[in-house]
């Protein structure tokens, strides 16, 4: 996987630190070399193909990034591929599908409906899926952040861990990482409100659907499948608290990230900072250490930028 993703950097905020009086620490996955997070579970599961899975190829759905990842590493390791995509897909993201020599496929106008249609052609050709979060591969491949997190806080206290929430592999892998190496931070997903399946899905004790929304957040978009198989379950069982934030609070951290932290962070990689900025999760006082907060990605739109820098 090495040879795919690279280590991102654990930043200093001060400002923020002042503002929750405590230490904070940025894990800018948004400086990924696809732009975010989604490259480690795509190089890990690709990695792990036979030989004659490689050589029938791969498909995929996604919201963008897992998209733009796997296009990435199927063509560095000559390996055919299938993205499938709503077709409300960010422009950015769909041009770096292509870039990385996939086959985009267009299909439905909600994350579900494109999936579905994934699933399907892959099961006709003959070609292995490879989900974007229910995959123990891609799980534990999303897992190394945290690792590179143990890492670089180097023997200092961490309370908390901040990520997005969406389909639950990110949130998974890296809590898992984090207590194979001894560290138990609370795990705090964060989701947006226009894009909660699987926070619905943990408050309802299994694996719902919920009619989808138009958010900034759309790398966080879509269901879980009411057949989760893994990322339902290590939520559940791995995270310890939730938070949402709203399309205002997220478009406040992307201005901010933008302002203060000279970083551009799209929607879906905002919200982790959105509910930390917004107060809608705040550290409990009597805990010390650290408190990390994950920044996913960074593929946005010059005009979903403007439109958000114009509405502040």
């Amino acid at each position: 996987m090495e040879r795919h993703a690279c280590v991102t950097p654990l930043l200093p905020a001060p400002a923020l630190s002042e503002c929750l009086g405590r230490e904070v620490l940025l894990k800018a996955e948004c400086l990924q070399v696809t732009g975010s997070f989604k490259v480690r579970g795509a190089a890990a599961r690709l990695e792990g193909l036979a030989p004659e899975e490689r050589t029938r190829g791969i498909v995929a759905c996604s919201s963008g990034n897992h998209g733009r990842a796997v296009s990435y590493v199927a063509g560095r390791a000559g390996i055919p591929a299938r993205v499938f995509v709503p077709e409300w897909v960010d422009p950015v993201k769909l041009e770096g599908i292509r870039s990385g020599g996939a086959e985009a496929v267009l299909y439905g106008d909600t994350f579900d409906a494109s999936e579905a249609a994934a699933v399907k052609a892959a099961g006709e050709a003959g070609s292995i899926y490879v989900s974007a979060y229910d995959d123990p591969w891609v799980i534990a491949g999303q897992g190394t952040i945290g690792l590179e997190i143990a890492d670089q806080l180097d023997g200092r206290p961490v309370s908390a861990v901040l990520a997005p929430l969406s389909g639950g592999g990110l949130i998974a892998g890296v809590a898992g990482a984090l207590a194979e190496v001894g560290l138990s931070p609370a795990i705090v997903g964060v989701s947006a409100e226009r894009a909660s399946v699987m926070l619905a899905s943990v408050r309802a004790g299994r694996p719902v659907e919920l009619p989808e929304e138009d958010t900034l957040a759309n790398a966080l978009a879509g269901g879980i499948g009411l057949d989760n198989r893994y990322s339902f379950a290590l939520v559940r069982d791995r995270v310890d608290q939730h938070a949402t934030v709203t399309e205002a609070q997220i478009a406040d951290a992307m201005r901010i990230a933008i302002a203060h932290l000279h970083m551009v962070v799209e929607g879906g990689g905002a919200v982790a900072l959105a509910a930390a900025l917004a107060g809608t999760w705040q550290p409990p006082p009597e805990e010390d250490g650290a408190v990390v907060i994950l920044l996913s990605g960074g593929n946005v739109s010059i005009e979903t930028l403007v439109d958000v820098l114009g509405s502040g």
